[in-house]
């Protein structure tokens, strides 16, 4: 134990020998995730599996990194390197309840939603989705899938269509057969791929990247993590200019860190009429004078993009 109290390191060689922590730092990006366990890939193409110190990790998949070599020949849990320092971030993908916050991908461009016309989609989760966008400043792209099943399609455009009404993109897709059209999507950007489990995300990851299951067994092979489930995220490289980061399934996505107003704003087709209300305080649901309710009852924005909102903002959860 060092005198600062942390555990003292060494780095493990396939010889079994040790030598001295380093001074020397080397930058990488974090390229997976498995609780507090990280796969840093580093500059000349290398990939070492690192911790962060202390017990609280505040890193996420994306990050620019710098870690110091380390050897640890008694921890056991194969830990190669320890992060230092992140590097600040372009953007910053997390959602967060009341009690916790949980980051899911740092330096994105873009999030990329993926839903499904079977099973049905929850609206509510792709709207918290938006408002997170928004706040990141992130392109968004809306990809419906298995738009091979005729009749549920037709249900889950009806339901899109507010959405291509105020200006988000959505594509229209079948993982099984075709992605080609994802991927000039992908270019140049740095995307997240979001959505609930059962949309489809794994099979489209796999057709878009046929090495990816592979990619995923090396990684857990050099975390020694196979039976691990809690992956945050995991970053694939696209080429030199683009890369994919999926993350799990997602049931709920809470925005606890953003304020009244920033939900408000996240709601694009709402800025025309914010501050026109009655009441400065307005909170769009039974007061007089409301702007927004008027909008609605007038079919200017959508009726159930309110209610949204009204469900969103009320509980911030």
């Amino acid at each position: 134990m060092n005198a600062d109290g942390s555990a003292s390191s060494t780095t493990m060689c396939e010889r079994g020998s040790q030598r001295s922590i380093t001074d020397e730092l080397e930058s990488g990006q974090i390229i997976a995730a498995f609780g507090r366990q990280y796969l840093v890939r580093l500059a000349d193409g290398s990939e070492i599996a690192c911790l962060t110190r202390g017990k609280k990790s505040e890193v996420a998949c994306g990050d620019l990194v710098e870690i110091r070599r380390t050897a640890d020949a008694t921890a056991g849990d194969g830990a190669q390197g320890v992060i230092e320092r992140v590097a600040p971030r372009r953007s910053l993908l997390h959602r967060s309840d009341a009690y916790r916050e949980k980051l899911i991908a740092a330096n994105v461009t873009q999030i990329i939603v993926v839903v499904a016309a079977e099973p049905s989609f929850s609206d509510e989760l792709l709207a918290r989705c938006l408002v997170a966008a928004y706040d990141q400043k992130l392109e968004v792209l809306i990809v419906l899938n298995k738009c091979d099943l005729s009749a549920a399609a037709a249900a889950a455009r009806k339901r899109l269509a507010p959405y291509s009404a105020i200006g988000y993109r959505v594509l229209e897709i079948s993982a099984k057969q075709d992605v080609s059209a994802l991927r000039p999507f992908l270019q140049g950007n740095t995307s997240v791929l979001v959505g609930q489990s059962g949309m489809g995300k794994s099979t489209l990851i796999n057709s878009l990247l046929p090495g990816a299951q592979a990619a995923t067994r090396e990684i857990s092979a050099v975390l020694d993590s196979g039976k691990h489930t809690t992956t945050h995220a995991r970053l694939y490289r696209i080429d030199a200019n683009s890369s994919l980061i999926d993350c799990p399934g997602v049931q709920a996505f809470g925005l606890h860190h953003l304020s009244f107003g920033g939900i408000e704003q996240g709601f694009v087709e709402f800025s025309d009429y914010l501050g026109q209300c009655r009441f400065h305080d307005c909170h769009h649901l039974h007061e007089p004078g409301c702007a927004l309710r008027k909008a609605a009852e007038e079919g200017k924005i959508d009726a159930r993009r309110l209610e949204l909102f009204q469900q969103i903002a009320g509980h911030k959860s």
